[in-house]
């Protein structure tokens, strides 16, 4: 029996996150359902370790590229709809249920509002706008849901982004003319590039990457960028070198 959904998760050097959230996620599925893929980049730590604790099928990525291994990830799976969810995010405890639902409805593309891990009240408005189907509201942390047909017909994520993958992805499929579905249910994302920057340095650098991004500016160069307004890194994707 083939599975119906197909979580792929991309990780590097995660180990602080990935236990966590595949216990969370096999606390809240049917196993005949639901299969996971876990796409590693080489890690250096314990990730790998982690994740073979649990039943996932574990893939080596020679790139440490997150484009690169979530389409490594989708050639592997066997179902036809496939949830991409970042190693530090804890989706909904309905998340597959959900995104079943929604497939099942003829949605090609969608995810969730997200809510961070923290009470500070200026993140909590970040998270409460959300809510709103804009893409300028929209990323990777929120976790996509989307179906193999039409991933296939986007000819996967464009390996060329070694950043802002998502939203090429998302505005490629805007251009064929599928609604992007936004389920009013959060996510919740760590808040850790706030720890070392202030909540207006890091907003002011995701709407600058943002703009350079629409104005068709060169991946590497709105990465450069980004890193060099933050203290906070890109985590883990800094090299995307072929080892």
């Amino acid at each position: 029996m083939f599975p119906i959904i197909t979580c792929i998760i991309p990780t590097l050097n995660e180990e602080l996150y990935i236990g966590k959230l595949l216990a969370h996620l096999h606390s809240c599925y049917e196993s005949s359902k639901v299969e996971f893929i876990v796409v590693d980049a080489r890690s250096t730590d314990r990730t790998r370790e982690i994740a073979q604790h649990y039943n996932v099928s574990l893939i080596d990525s020679q790139y440490r590229s997150r484009a690169h291994q979530l389409n490594l990830g989708a050639r592997a799976a066997q179902s036809e709809i496939y949830y991409f969810v970042h190693a530090d995010t804890i989706p909904p405890l309905c998340c597959f249920e959900s995104v079943i639902d929604q497939a099942s409805k003829g949605s090609q593309i969608g995810g969730f509002r997200f809510k961070f891990d923290s009470e500070r009240w200026i993140l909590q408005f970040n998270s409460y706008l959300t809510r709103f189907n804009l893409k300028s509201f929209r990323g990777g942390d929120q976790t996509i849901f989307i179906t193999k047909k039409h991933f296939n017909a986007l000819n996967g994520f464009n390996e060329y982004y070694t950043v802002m993958e998502e939203y090429d992805l998302m505005k490629r499929s805007a251009s064929m003319g599928e609604k992007y579905t936004l389920i009013q249910k959060d996510v919740m994302v760590s808040a850790r590039k706030y720890a070392e920057n202030s909540w207006l340095r890091v907003n002011f650098a995701n709407v600058v990457a943002m703009y350079r991004f629409n104005k068709g500016v060169a991946p590497d160069l709105i990465k450069k960028g980004y890193s060099a307004m933050l203290q906070h890194k890109i985590i883990g994707y800094q090299n995307h070198e072929k080892s």
